[in-house]
């Protein structure tokens, strides 16, 4: 799953994108809203993690802005203003969540999971393709009751492509989705994942199912 990180404070965004990387989320950081802007008009993000005060304006009226504009992503406001008023102002704003300052980084990621759980555009549900199933929330992959064991990347190469199950995802969607704008990506990257995943679904009994559509990209067929 993929985040985006508002916040102009360098040292806490990054400390943040390292917390919910060790837990399974991709995250790029945005230290202004314009920014964040190109951001979403580049990349499909899950949700969207919101400071209000930031250098070229107030989150809280460019989330309403935003919400006004176009059917965005849950997004949970993360800041220090921690009045009542405060809440109620970005909540009635848009905000999905509302979160002060400083937080653990344990409740942060376990309140995203909850917002990805709620109905709605971006509503998280169990993917299914024959005996196999994908949790997106707990990233689980089990083959009937068997786990299997998958990286962070596989999971998410995985998660790709049951949700575009029977269709060919290029190669420029899967790097896309799998690395944030500013994680450095070798020429076979992509190619040495689709290895991995395919092998381990091999291993649990899924052959002939991973299909490489040479020179377009990649397509998991249903079992």
């Amino acid at each position: 799953m993929r985040l985006l990180i508002v916040e102009d404070n360098e040292r806490l965004a990054g400390l943040i994108a390292e917390g919910l990387g060790r837990r399974g989320f991709i995250c790029d950081m945005a230290p202004d809203l314009a920014t964040a802007e190109d951001s979403l008009a580049g990349a499909e993000f899950d949700a969207i993690i919101l400071d209000l005060g930031l250098p070229d304006g107030d989150g809280l009226a460019w989330l309403q802005h935003q919400r006004a504009l176009r059917q965005l992503v849950p997004a949970l406001m993360l800041t220090a203003r921690g009045g009542l008023e405060d809440r109620i102002a970005g909540l009635d704003a848009g905000a999905d969540d509302y979160l002060v300052k400083p937080v653990d980084i344990e409740e942060l990621a376990a309140r995203i999971r909850a917002l990805l759980r709620r109905p709605g555009p971006r509503a998280v549900s169990v993917l299914e393709s024959g005996p196999l199933r994908f949790d997106p929330v707990t990233r689980e992959a089990r083959l009937d009751d068997r786990v299997i064991d998958l990286s962070r990347r596989e999971a998410d190469l995985l998660e790709l492509l049951m949700r575009r199950l029977g269709s060919v995802v290029v190669r420029d969607a899967i790097e896309n989705a799998l690395y944030s704008f500013n994680e450095p990506v070798t020429p076979n990257a992509v190619e040495a994942i689709v290895s991995r995943l395919r092998r381990k679904l091999e291993e649990a009994g899924l052959a002939g199912q991973l299909h490489t559509v040479r020179g377009v990209g990649y397509m998991l067929r249903s079992g």
